[in-house]
This record gives structure tokens, C-alpha cells and sequence, in this order.
């Protein structure tokens, strides 16, 4: 292919210009070129084939230019600056080669001025069969650079949403640590055995944040690092707490992206009161997962009817981030409860 490209199509490419011309001029005065001497046609194909491969090895030494100039650049200015280059340099390569050679063949069959329908000829077809040639060779030069703009600009839409996820990540696990860490610092004054406990347990809640946590975890890691972080804040909590959790049995390997639910389990801790009632239930359906989330809250307390805060506001955020279009999470409460509830399609 290699081969052809260089050594036979620009023979191809001048013979074409060469009979496009003669059959234009020739339908219009009614000739036959091939009832004329033999060797006016030979000197003209000749002609023509040296033109052919001198306009093409020109164009492809332009497009060089055009890439060393200008690379990779696909607009209408370029298009147009690009064409009028390339035609320019067309039309003195075929007035430089072609209207000599035409002009010396009229005066040897005894012509003296070349008609000017043949000079327009001349200029004309060649310059259109180099626009078209422009438009098919650099057609894959456009192809690239539109494939490699697209690359680009999908790479940096991920490169700032990883970066997005990674400041949310970042504010998030300061929000986690200091509440686990205040609930170890309570304990420890009334029941080391305890303290002790729970620093295991809070161990294994890092331990899943900094090592285990993959792009995405099976939904059955995730809940049991859901029972490690509520048991320990069972150990915190006011023993007229009334906790109930349920977790189904058909949530194992799918798969889910981590640290979404804990938000929601950390709110109702935080805010319990009133009946001190917590129920945490995760369960599977036709789409994916259905999680909720019951807390009371104190009579004194102003339920919000939407979520507000660090956490909450991060939560919406990563869920836009890592779940467009494929999930709902509902938030509310009246004068003594509060009730959340996220799905999210596997």
C-alpha cells in the first residue's frame, strides 16, 4: 500500500487531471485527442504523470508543514488558511509546467495564442482535483485530532472527578475519626477492657478504609464493616437505646462502590433521641439495593427536610459522582424521627 501511495498513484493522480481536461475541452469544440499525433499525447501524459508526482509529493511535504506549523489544528481558519496554501502552490506548479508545454504544442501545429477556455481549463480542473485530494488525505489528520481532543477532554473530566473524590474522601474520614476516636476517649475512663476492645475495632475500620478499599468492594464487605462501626458505637451509646438491624441474606458479591452507606448509619447516632430508637435494614430487589435508616430524635431538636452538613452534602455529591442517573436517596423527618433512605442500582 506504501508502495502504491508513492510511486503509482501520482502517475494515476496527473493521468487523471490529464484526461479530465482533454475530455472537458474536446466535448466543447468537438476533437478526438486520440486522432492527433502520437506524440503530442505522449509528450502531454508525460507532462501530466511529471505533474502528478510533483503535486503530490508538494501536498504531503505542505500537510508536514501544516502539522509541524499548526498540529493538530481542526477549525474553519485552519481548513480555509491550509487550502489556500495548498491551491496557491497548485496553480504555479501547473502554470510553471502545463501552460508552457500547451503554449509550445500550439506554436509546432502552427497556433500562435492559446485560447483562453484552455488556460481556464488548465487552472481550474487541477485545482479542484487538489481540493479534493486535500479534503480525502487529511481527512484521517482531522479523524486523529478529533479522537485525540475527545481523549483529552475525557481525561481531564476524570482527572477532576477522581480529584473531586479524593477532596470528599478527605473530608469525609476526619468526620469518621474524630467521632470514633471521642467514643474510645469516653470509654477509656470507666472500662479499659472495653477501650481496648473498641481500639481493635476501630483498627478494622481503618484497616478496610486504607487497604481493602478497592474502585468497588462486594456489598457484603461493606455491611460487615457497617456491623464493626455500629458495634462500636453500641458501646457509646445510652443503654435506653433500642437498636434493630437487618442486613439480607441475598446481599453478597454484588458489587458497589464503598463508604456510601456509613453517612447515613453515623447520622442516626449522632442525632438519637427522643424513644432512642434506631432501625438499620439493608435489603435487595429488582434493581439493586434498598437501604434505610429510622432514628428518633430529641422532641427539642428541628428535623431538617433535606440533608445539610459535611457529610450528607459529601454523600449527594459522591453519589452524583459514582452513580448518575442510578440512584434515589430520600431524607426527612417529622417532629420526633428521622428517616433516610438510599437505593442503588447494581
Amino acid at each position: 500500500m506504501k508502495f502504491f501511495r508513492k510511486y503509482i498513484f501520482p502517475a494515476l493522480y496527473g493521468l487523471l487531471v490529464y484526461f479530465t481536461v482533454r475530455l472537458l475541452h474536446d466535448t466543447d469544440i468537438g476533437q478526438r485527442f486520440w486522432e492527433r499525433d502520437f506524440y503530442i499525447n505522449g509528450i502531454e501524459m508525460v507532462c501530466s504523470i511529471l505533474v502528478g508526482y510533483s503535486a503530490i509529493n508538494l501536498f504531503e511535504w505542505l500537510f508536514r508543514y501544516y502539522d509541524r506549523r499548526w498540529p493538530m489544528q481542526l477549525s474553519y481558519r485552519g481548513v480555509v488558511r491550509e487550502l489556500i496554501i495548498l491551491v496557491c502552490a497548485d496553480l504555479v506548479l501547473v502554470n510553471v509546467v502545463f501552460v508552457p508545454m500547451v503554449i509550445i504544442l500550439h506554436i509546432k501545429q502552427g497556433i500562435e495564442l492559446i485560447p483562453w477556455a484552455d488556460v481556464a481549463d488548465i487552472n481550474m480542473i487541477p485545482t479542484l482535483y487538489a481540493i479534493v485530494y486535500y479534503g480525502i488525505a487529511r481527512s484521517r489528520t482531522w479523524l486523529k485530532a478529533y479522537v485525540n481532543n475527545k481523549m483529552q477532554l475525557e481525561k481531564l473530566t476524570n482527572d477532576h472527578l477522581e480529584t473531586e473524590l479524593k477532596f470528599l474522601k478527605a473530608q469525609y474520614h476526619p468526620h469518621f475519626l474524630f467521632n470514633a476516636l471521642n467514643t474510645i476517649y469516653f470509654q477509656m475512663d470507666e472500662d479499659v477492657a472495653g477501650a481496648k476492645k473498641s481500639t481493635e475495632l476501630f483498627s478494622s475500620l481503618l484497616r478496610y478504609q486504607l487497604y481493602d478499599q478497592q474502585q468497588q468492594v462486594a456489598i457484603k464487605q461493606e455491611l460487615e464493616y457497617l456491623q464493626d462501626y455500629i458495634q462500636l458505637q453500641k458501646i457509646r451509646a445510652s443503654q435506653k437505646m433500642r437498636l434493630t438491624v437487618f442486613f439480607d441474606e441475598g446481599l453478597a458479591d454484588q458489587l458497589v462502590y464503598p463508604l456510601l452507606l456509613l453517612p447515613l448509619v453515623e447520622n442516626a447516632f449522632k442525632y438519637i433521641g427522643g424513644g432512642y430508637k434506631i432501625d438499620i435494614s439493608a435489603y435487595i430487589n429488582e434493581k439493586g439495593l434498598l437501604f434505610k435508616v429510622y432514628n428518633d430524635v430529641p422532641a427539642t431538636m428541628k428535623v431538617a427536610g433535606n440533608f445539610s452538613g459535611i457529610g450528607h452534602e459529601n454523600l449527594k455529591r459522591r453519589l452524583e459522582l459514582l452513580y448518575p442517573n442510578k440512584h434515589r436517596l430520600i431524607a426527612g423527618g417529622e417532629a420526633d424521627s428521622y428517616i433516610a433512605q438510599l437505593e442503588l442500582e447494581f
